[in-house]
């Protein structure tokens, strides 16, 4: 299997944020902004398997700033890690009011995707070309954040047995 550079799958989704997206103060839904988050961070993930993928985690969302309608949405998605079956994806949306050009970091997110091959079931992945410092910054920091969630997945295992709620 070919290793991929991270580049080769980075993902840029805009959209003008629109009344059905708000509430009735015009502030947008965060679930609106989480689908547009879910969706870049998907086709990345398709990009660097050329297979089907699903949503495993997401592992931190962030809100920052409000996004109002009439705001052109952007979404920039962009693969931190691979491994085996699964990859992390980070997600940056910035807002941008079309009239004034004033922008703002809207929200930031880490999703863990798996690939699954034609029988549903994970499939190995390529490796991931890390080419710029920024790559391997991001790379590294999503180690730390796979070994938390790792870490904290044993914990759960440990608490849920000892206390009998076995799930």
């Amino acid at each position: 299997m070919e290793e991929k550079r991270a580049k080769d799958s980075v993902v840029v989704m805009a959209q003008q944020m629109n009344p059905q997206d708000a509430n009735p103060a015009g502030n947008v839904h965060g679930g609106v902004i989480m689908k547009i988050i879910d969706a870049a961070a998907w086709a990345v993930a398709v990009r660097h398997a050329r297979a089907n993928a699903v949503t495993a985690s997401i592992d931190r969302l962030d809100f920052h700033y409000p996004v109002f309608v009439g705001d052109l949405l952007t979404a920039r998605a962009s693969l931190n890690l691979v491994g085996r079956t699964s990859m992390e994806i980070g997600v940056r949306v910035e807002s941008e009011n079309l009239l004034t050009g004033e922008k703002h970091h809207t929200a930031s997110a880490y999703l863990t995707f798996v690939a699954l091959d034609a029988n549903g079931r994970p499939m190995p992945l390529p490796a991931l070309i890390l080419e710029t410092a920024e790559e391997c910054r991001r790379n590294d920091e999503a180690k730390e954040r796979r070994e938390m969630r790792l870490k904290e997945k044993r914990k759960e295992k440990t608490t849920s047995v000892s206390s009998g709620n076995a799930e």
